[in-house]
């Protein structure tokens, strides 16, 4: 699981040392194609079908961003061990993650960078050899409708095999709000886990889903024979229900949702653009 904040929605000039990665500077390898290759092909669409634009029956419903700030602000789940013997995130993995089903336009489309997802790999290659959690925030823009990921933030952490938690996140603040950036979401790795959003890690999105709809959880499972990353949020109103309503910390399983549906599933607005470029920030060098 992963501990983040949020950044705030916030507007003026990007400041921070940057690296950035051109989509055609990184060679490709058989591992990385294995992870970039998604079940059933929705997310390796052409860039021309991501800006394909919406249908005249989708602009009314698309006609207002529905972006809204929480306030207080959210409390992040956190591990209690006194409270209770420890749990396995697998035993509460919610392996019963749903495809992408929900409806095609109730959702503004979001891109992400096709060699983003390479790039946290090797950002987190030390952390997963050492079987420690990585984590980092994913920034961007919104242009014609559609999000764009245009930075990976690295924010400083502490990390464990199956935790990982921001430190310093006043620098995360200060990145996005210096770079007129919106909190599209957040990347984690799972070193020695297989890919899901354990409970901490639903807690933790809820409240990046609060804020806008949109957004989006990575993980990274590299030792995960069977599926090596997923792109994943709460469904709603079934998941998100669900979460609002649940006072427990730490790894616990969850009660199944009002209308029967996954608590989470796959993206169905989410495309690989393989024409979009990012930065990449980590606060961790500073």
């Amino acid at each position: 699981f992963c501990s983040l904040v949020p950044a705030m929605l916030n507007q003026d000039g990007l400041h921070g040392p940057s690296t950035t990665y051109p989509d055609s500077t990184t060679k490709d390898n058989d591992d990385m194609q294995s992870v970039l290759s998604l079940d059933d092909g929705r997310w390796s669409a052409p860039a021309e079908e991501c800006t394909s634009t919406p249908s005249a029956s989708l602009e009314g419903e698309l006609s207002q961003l529905n972006i809204r700030q929480p306030s207080p602000p959210p409390v992040l789940a956190e591990v209690h061990p006194d409270r209770a013997p420890p749990i396995s995130p697998s035993r509460v993995a919610d392996p019963t993650q749903g495809l992408a089903i929900s409806e095609t336009g109730r959702y503004h489309n979001l891109h992400v960078p096709v060699k983003l997802m390479e790039c946290f790999l090797r950002v987190a290659e030390a952390n997963t050899k050492r079987s420690l959690e990585t984590c980092g925030v994913l920034a961007g823009t919104l242009k014609k409708r559609t999000f764009h990921i245009t930075t990976l933030i690295i924010p400083k952490q502490k990390s464990t095999s199956d935790s990982c938690e921001a430190t310093n996140e006043e620098e995360l603040f200060e990145v996005q709000d210096k770079g007129s950036l919106f909190t599209l979401g957040w990347i984690h790795t799972h070193p020695t886990q297989s890919c899901f959003l354990s409970s901490i890690d639903l807690h933790n999105h809820y409240s990046y889903q609060v804020m806008l709809p949109e957004a989006i959880a990575i993980v990274m499972a590299p030792t995960d024979t069977r599926k090596k990353h997923g792109i994943f949020h709460l469904t709603d109103p079934g998941g998100i229900g669900v979460i609002h309503d649940c006072p427990e910390r730490g790894f616990h399983p969850h009660k199944a949702t009002l209308d029967g549906s996954p608590i989470y599933e796959h993206c169905s607005h989410v495309y690989m653009n393989a024409d979009t470029k990012f930065d990449m920030i980590d606060l961790r060098e500073q």
